[in-house]
């Protein structure tokens, strides 16, 4: 699917492990998508791995490998020819600025000067999935607490900011097709929805396929293996494109690449694909 000129092609998925995802097709789905900019979550695999199977003659690539090998993970990749060369970033960061986070591997932002003399900083992120009364929740809202307190310091310091990634919180009844079974379990518990009402209200962001989408049902990221849950699309919306009010109004299309068939997936996770008008 070739972008337009004016266009800039934005893709996220969580990869539920990148040497797994190629083994799956990946490769297969990234080739024919034309994306300037690939953000992925989960990556579960060292450094020289990922760049290996990311050509890094065709990619510019910003990865944050987690302390905890075998888990977590996430990487920006550039393509080096998008905008004759002018995307590749300025800049690089890799992690959210909270020491308890810096070798988690869930945070890595990419800064990219635009054509009319702007910045875009590119966040790829990956939230944890929690567990009610466990440390692996109280880690969680630490980290939703630390992106309260990021989200305005990248909106300040450049024109447009698009927070991506598996952020593992279905924000509305209309994100998680059984909503009412899920109330009291992580992932849709009212706590961590109401870090998504600041995120998209006081702190100004826009989620963006949402906002194209309207108020509909999904469209579902994420599908349990277990059972027919891909099937009975019995899925979950918990895979973001968060952009700065700017950012968003240039938004024009918004697609949820679902596999054809459950045999064909590459992961649990469907990437979402933003194009983005300059």
């Amino acid at each position: 699917m070739t972008r337009p000129e004016n266009r800039l092609r934005v893709a996220t998925v969580n990869v539920n492990g990148i040497r797994a995802a190629y083994k799956r097709g990946m490769a297969d789905w990234l080739a024919q998508r034309d994306v300037d900019i690939l953000c992925l979550q989960e990556v579960r695999a060292p450094d020289a791995i990922v760049r290996g199977l990311l050509d890094e003659q065709v990619w510019d690539v910003h990865h944050a490998e987690a302390e905890d090998k075998g888990r977590a993970g996430v990487a920006t990749a550039t393509r080096r020819d998008a905008r004759g060369g002018a995307l590749v970033p300025t800049a690089r960061r890799g992690s959210i600025g909270v020491e308890h986070f810096a070798a988690s591997g869930r945070w890595v932002e990419t800064d990219h000067a635009l054509a009319d003399g702007s910045t875009l900083t590119v966040v790829s992120a990956y939230v944890h999935s929690g567990e009610v009364g466990t440390v692996r929740q109280d880690d969680k809202y630490r980290f939703l607490e630390a992106m309260t307190e990021r989200l305005p310091e990248l909106a300040r310091e450049a024109e447009h900011v698009l927070v991506v990634g598996d952020l593992n919180v279905g924000h509305t009844e209309l994100d998680i097709k059984n909503w009412k079974g899920n109330v009291k379990n992580a992932g849709f518990l009212p706590e961590e929805r109401a870090y998504f009402d600041r995120f998209f209200g006081e702190l100004g962001y826009k989620d963006v396929a949402r906002e194209l989408a309207g108020p509909v049902p999904g469209p579902y990221t994420w599908w349990s293996y277990r059972g027919k849950a891909f099937d009975t699309d019995a899925g979950w919306r918990i895979d973001y494109h968060m952009a700065t009010p700017g950012l968003a109004a240039r938004a024009v299309t918004a697609v949820v690449d679902r596999a054809a068939s459950y045999d064909t997936r590459f992961s649990d996770h469907a990437p979402v694909v933003v194009d983005y008008q300059f």
